[in-house]
């Protein structure tokens, strides 16, 4: 099932997305007229980032990482939906990075990795914009660096766990229609099943929080008029223009 948030006629509606409409009960919406939010109302939650979550990307940033999964908080500022405009700071190196957003489903502290899959909720697309002026290895976690207002398009709808197999989903990025980034889940350097179970030993992971769980190699420069797409095979596009 494929879940969705937006607003109408300055109404925030849930819906379920299918045959290319949001349906609010028996009422369908052209997903052409309204303006699409998160799917997950990020008010209240934790979202937690993963840096480094591919091993190509590190290599190509030229980065040495260590064993664990380096994290960092996801400031709720940064999320918008598909089709908002994302903001360009006057920086010099800005760029994208698509990954798989988990959404829990249930609580759970000091989860085993043979049960983690069981407490997700579902999936979305993120797209975890950077400033790399502000990332080196000597000023992490890159608070600053990804924490900008807009920072975090999400979406356009978030699907249930039952189908999305997080071991081996296919992600793209296109700026302006041109492929820049490829990779596959199944590369990531700790899988969601031991990303939920390394969270979980110190924080109690509960319904609604998000992991971002990284971005493979093939980040490139943004800039003002450009498109940013982030394809996931299974749940859809999600798409923001760069704007001043």
């Amino acid at each position: 099932m494929k879940l969705a948030r937006f607003a109408y006629n300055g109404q925030i509606h849930e819906a379920v997305y299918k045959n290319e409409q949001l349906w609010v009960g028996t009422v369908a919406y052209d997903p052409d007229d309204v303006m699409w939010l998160p799917p997950v109302d990020a008010r209240g939650c934790t979202a937690v980032g993963v840096a480094l979550g591919y091993a190509d990307h590190a290599q190509e940033l030229k980065l040495d990482v260590p064993d664990y999964p380096l994290l960092f908080h996801k400031l709720p500022n940064t999320f918008i939906g598909h089709k908002a405009k994302v903001i360009r700071p006057d920086v010099e190196y800005m760029h994208y990075e698509g990954e798989l957003v988990v959404v829990m489903g249930q609580n759970g502290r000091n989860i085993s990795e043979a049960d983690a899959l069981n407490y997700v909720y579902g999936y979305t697309i993120g797209n975890e914009c950077t400033v790399r002026d502000f990332v080196g290895n000597y000023y992490r976690p890159p608070v600053k660096a990804k924490g900008f207002d807009t920072f975090g398009p999400m979406g356009p709808v978030l699907v249930t766990a039952d189908e999305i197999d997080p071991t081996n989903t296919e992600i793209r990025t296109y700026v302006n229609n041109e492929l820049k980034q490829q990779g596959n889940t199944k590369h990531l350097r700790h899988s969601v099943a031991q990303l939920i179970a390394y969270i979980s030993e110190f924080k109690t992971l509960q319904r609604g929080d998000i992991i971002y769980t990284g971005t493979p190699e093939g980040i490139s420069h943004v800039y003002a008029g450009d498109v940013m797409r982030v394809e996931i095979d299974g749940i859809g596009v999600l798409e923001n223009e760069v704007i001043e």
